[in-house]
């Protein structure tokens, strides 16, 4: 089985975050950059097919070359090799479609994505992914088992769980629950020094332009003052919830 895994480099959330350009661009310097969380889910599924099944995982960026040191830890986390396509992305849409090429020659049993990346929260890629290239596509994934061409996914549904049965290709949206949180894989030297050796292959990128463009950001409004009110003193707490707070 040929695995894919997608690997969006996002800022940490530890991160402060500012923007340049009269608030049209976001500002890098001093922001350290790790793989999506919901990315991360994804390849620690990839690996227990690698070692349970002889699965094949490459893992892939579109992104320029500051994206590879992300990609390198992915390779020691125990991917087998990483493709970078090099371009800038400029919204989703552009972005599946670099990704469908490669899927597409890369003839890719399964495409593991996170269903959204924690730096715009688009949550549009998965899927626009399967449709581009023509296979079954199950997002919001909890739980992923493959037995030959059939696989059985679990998908987080409002008010509980969903199981689906489908075959493959196959392209999944994963977040948190694909795997235990426990399981997540930290890199050790010795895989340090085995992801050195392994081929990152960059590709140049077809002539999709993007769809849709950011104008502008903006921060979020900052937090109001707090104001403390002892235990004992109701009348001021109640006064203050319907003159000032003005809920009750």
């Amino acid at each position: 089985m040929k695995i894919l895994v997608c690997i969006s480099h996002v800022p940490d959330t530890t991160s402060k975050i500012n923007f340049t350009e009269g608030d049209t661009k976001f500002d890098t310097n001093g922001v350290q950059f790790v793989i999506n969380p919901n990315d991360e889910f994804g390849l620690t599924r990839a690996m227990w097919f690698k070692e349970k099944q002889g699965a094949n995982v490459t893992v892939i960026n579109v992104g320029g070359a500051d994206t590879e040191p992300t990609l390198r830890k992915a390779l020691a986390i125990g991917a087998d090799a990483a493709i970078r396509v090099n371009t800038v992305p400029t919204d989703g849409f552009s972005v599946a479609k670099q990704l469908a090429t490669v899927i597409k020659d890369g003839a890719y049993d399964l495409v593991i994505a996170g269903r959204e990346s924690i730096d715009y929260n688009g949550g549009m890629v998965p899927g626009m992914i399967a449709r581009l290239v023509g296979a079954n596509f199950v997002n919001n994934c909890i739980g992923l088992e493959v037995e030959g061409t059939n696989a059985k996914v679990i998908r987080e549904i409002d008010g509980g769980k969903e199981t689906v049965s489908t075959n493959l290709p196959l392209v999944i949206g994963g977040q948190k629950g694909l795997v235990e949180e426990t399981d997540l894989r930290i890199p050790n030297m010795r895989g340090i020094m085995m992801a050195r050796k392994k081929p990152l292959t960059v590709v140049e990128p077809s002539s999709t332009p993007g769809e849709t463009s950011s104008m502008s950001f903006e921060k979020p409004v900052p937090k109001g003052a707090v104001t403390l009110v002892s235990a004992d003193n109701l009348d001021e707490l109640v006064n203050l919830l319907h003159n000032e707070a003005k809920v009750i």
